[in-house]
This record gives structure tokens, C-alpha cells and sequence, in this order.
């Protein structure tokens, strides 16, 4: 039974969280984006501070875990995810500087050829840039919510209501990141269809997270509050480091009251959600 949830709570974090960016992107909805994103942090936030770190020190009483290395684990899951961060960006603008010197070197090659020649080469050159592009996208989407599957693998295993809230907290954080892609995607591919295809395939790769996570942290079941302090790690970093940074922008105190009113539904939510669940 729990196997089955993990793969429902996956595959609804997953693949729902990009159909319902679909909506937003390609919808007259993209206006609720900045709300949502205020929604997610709050949702990953709670589920962290009141969900996920709570259950950690419950269990880590009973598997004989000391509070300092959860702690420990805690601090080091940030700092993990920090260099993650670090090392996507190092990729991404490495990509980006070698294909600028190489369409330097192109266009002084071919700068006394004739110019509908070199257009073309252009637009050839600019073309596979872009499908090179999205295949980086989709296969960093794929390894991002595979991780995704784990984390949510482990807060089931602790506990179903807990998997539930962790689940709908990676599916608040992924629509904002989802509409993006879908934005890159649509525009590489030249295709609505395709890029939501491609883009929910990708997503499915959140149950086999669920599926490996599952497997992993029921065999390791006395670590199990060092898999929850890591998921809690993982959303602490997300709110902190990519949601709340797109939030601080100078605005009219109308909108202000605006975010942090989505930012406490974020946060009412995964309270009720939990006070709902244990009746």
C-alpha cells in the first residue's frame, strides 16, 4: 500500500506539476504565477519546519539518531545543494561561452562568403543550438525530479501524511520551474505539444525516484530520519535560495500584502492539510 502511494504522490508532484504549468504558461493564468511562487515557499517552508524536520527527531529517537548529527546532516544538505546550484550555473554558462566563441569563429570564417550563405549557417548553427539547449533542460528536469522522488519516497515511508504533504509541497515548487521550461522548450522545439510531451516524460522520472527511494530507504530504515532531514534540507534551500529571491522586488504595499497573504496560504495549507489527515 505504501509502494502505491509513493507512485500516486510522484507521479501527481511530477507530472502534474507540469500540466498545471501548462495551464499557466499557454492559458490566460501567468498573471497567478508570482502568487504561486509565494504559495510554494510558504508550502516548502512549513513542510520543512513543521512537517518534515518534527518527524525526523521523533524517529531519530527510536533509531538512536543524536540530535547533533541530524542537525549536522541538515547543514550539510544546504551547503550540498548550494554547490549543486553552483555547478548547474558553472555548466550553463560554460555552454553558453563556448557556443559564443564558436559562432565567432564561424562568422569570421565565412565573413567574405556570400550573405544569404552565411544566413543560413546562422540560423543552422542557431537552430541546433536551441535543440541542444532543450535536451539540457529536459535531462536536468529528469535528474532534479528523480532526486524529487526520493525525498518523497522517504516522508511516506515515515509516515502517509507526512508523503502527502511533501508531495503537494514538490508540486507547489515545480509548477513555477515547469512554466519556465515549457516557455524554453515551446521556443527550441517550435512546438506546444511536443515540449508538454517531452516535458511530462521527463516528469514521470519522479516515480521511479519514488520507486528506487523506496526500495533504498526500506532496506536503510534506521536511517530513515537522515532521508527526512535531507528532504527537509532540500526545501529549505529551494524556498530560501530560488523562490524567495524572485519575491524581493520593490512593489506597492498592495501587492507586498499580496505575497506574504499567498506566502501564510502556503503555510495554512500544509497545516490544515495535516490537521486534516489525522482525523
Amino acid at each position: 500500500m505504501t509502494l502505491i502511494s509513493i507512485l500516486v504522490g510522484t507521479l501527481v508532484a511530477g507530472v502534474g506539476s507540469v500540466w498545471i504549468a501548462a495551464m499557466l504558461a499557454y492559458a490566460l493564468l501567468s498573471r497567478f504565477t508570482q502568487h504561486l511562487l509565494s504559495l510554494a515557499a510558504g508550502a516548502l517552508l512549513a513542510t520543512a519546519f513543521m512537517r518534515l524536520l518534527p518527524e525526523a527527531f521523533e524517529q531519530s529517537a527510536v533509531a538512536g539518531v543524536s540530535a547533533q548529527l541530524l542537525f549536522a546532516v541538515l547543514l550539510m544538505g544546504l551547503i550540498f545543494f548550494f554547490l549543486l546550484d553552483k555547478a548547474e550555473l558553472w555548466h550553463h554558462g560554460h555552454e553558453h561561452g563556448h557556443s559564443h566563441e564558436m559562432n565567432e569563429v564561424r562568422d569570421h570564417s565565412h565573413g567574405h562568403e556570400h550573405h544569404d550563405h552565411a544566413h543560413s549557417h546562422k540560423e543552422t548553427t542557431h537552430n541546433h543550438h536551441h535543440t541542444s539547449g532543450s535536451w539540457a533542460v529536459l535531462l536536468g528536469d529528469s535528474v532534479h525530479a528523480f532526486g524529487d522522488g526520493i525525498l518523497i519516497a522517504a516522508a511516506f515511508v515515515a509516515d502517509t501524511r507526512l508523503g502527502v504533504a511533501a508531495a503537494l509541497a514538490v508540486m507547489a515548487h515545480e509548477v513555477p520551474h515547469h512554466v519556465g521550461d515549457l516557455v524554453v522548450l515551446r521556443q527550441s522545439l517550435g512546438n506546444a505539444k511536443a515540449a508538454l510531451i517531452k516535458l511530462s516524460l521527463s516528469g514521470s522520472v519522479t516515480a521511479l525516484g519514488g520507486l528506487i527511494g523506496y526500495l533504498l530507504v526500506g532496506a536503510l530504515e534506521e536511517y530513515l530520519p537522515l532521508f527526512l532531514v535531507v528532504a527537509a534540507s532540500s526545501f529549505i534551500y529551494v524556498a530560501l535560495a530560488d523562490l524567495i529571491p524572485q519575491l524581493q522586488k520593490r512593489l506597492s504595499p498592495r501587492q507586498t500584502a499580496a505575497q506574504v497573504a499567498w506566502l501564510f496560504a502556503g503555510i495554512a495549507l500544509v497545516v490544515a492539510l495535516g490537521e486534516w489527515a489525522q482525523h
